[in-house]
């Protein structure tokens, strides 16, 4: 926390001394790295990995959603708990819902509109598209709030409101209306594409599952997560997330301790004879790729 703190202040001071440059451009893709990993730790924290109390957890990540980078973070943590109770199912895990790419046979045949146009070519438009995912969080954060049913919802919209004033503000103060909005393009767009780099590896292209299907947990979480190989550097870039089923079989330990579980859970897997799937980072785009191409073929 304290480093990527440092990180974020220093990446925003920079902004200021770079002044009235193309070479802010470069600033902007440190700051879309920093961003991504105050979300890493946004995600922790709605996991109470990180303090013993839901108040400290709750404060956190409001400061470090919100906040910092703009993400509602109480409507994405209850979305993100959805989506771990029924990981990859059609009908439960809003990560899978056909919003814009379809993830199976079934949602192609249902899929009308924006989601039946992208779904042919949905392979080579995914990582385009991912260019718009943060703009994407930030509109259904804010969408989110305005219902009246929504939790916190004065102080998460005012938070959000001060993260996009001062965001807004500090970038068209220092660079001119050309150059900045060049600069939110490519801040935004690298931002949101890390992030989805990020997540797509976990549960792309495994199986997704139906009411038809009935798993027991360690079934349900093991067989449609995907863990990624790399060592340290990756453990960093990916956030700890490479570790996905170890993350889905104990959603509160602390991130850290991920890699120190793997070795187990890996045996015990094998001993009972569940697949255990584990890949490097490139494979793990080629499975996810080659899942989406396959569902859309029966539209092209």
């Amino acid at each position: 926390m304290t480093v990527i703190v440092i990180a974020y202040l220093a990446a925003w001071l920079l902004f200021a001394l770079v002044g009235d440059s193309w070479l802010q451009l470069l600033v902007a893709i440190v700051l879309a790295v920093v961003f991504a990993q105050f979300g890493f730790l946004a995600h922790d924290l709605g996991h109470r990995q990180v303090f013993r109390t839901r108040s400290s957890s709750d404060v956190a990540g409001l400061l470090f959603g919100n906040l910092a980078i703009g993400l509602g973070w109480g409507w994405w943590n209850t979305k993100h708990n959805r989506h771990h109770a029924n990981p990859n199912h059609e009908d439960h895990d809003p990560d899978v819902s056909p919003a814009v790419i379809v993830f199976s046979a079934d949602q192609v045949g249902r899929s009308t509109g924006l989601p039946r146009f992208v779904a042919r070519y949905q392979a080579y438009l995914f990582f385009p598209l991912l260019l718009l995912e943060a703009w994407h969080l930030h509109v259904a954060s804010v969408k989110a709030l305005l219902k009246p049913s929504a939790r916190r919802r004065w102080p998460e919209l005012g938070l959000l409101a001060a993260h996009f004033a001062a965001y807004f503000g500090m970038v068209f103060a220092v660079l001119p209306p050309g150059k900045a909005i060049v600069f939110l393009v490519v801040h935004q767009g690298l931002f949101g594409l890390y992030l989805g780099c990020t997540f797509a590896p976990n549960h792309k292209g495994m199986p997704v599952l139906t009411k038809e299907d009935k798993l027991d947990f360690l079934r349900k979480q093991v067989l449609t997560s995907r863990n990624v190989r790399g060592g340290p550097f990756m453990d960093i870039a990916l956030g700890q997330l490479n570790y996905q089923i170890e993350h889905h079989l104990f959603p509160h330990m602390p991130a850290p301790n991920l890699r120190l579980a793997q070795p187990i859970v890996q045996q015990y897997c094998a001993e009972i004879g569940v697949s255990y799937l584990q890949t490097g980072l490139f494979a793990s785009y080629r499975q996810a790729l080659g899942h989406l191409h396959e569902v859309g073929a029966q539209l092209r």
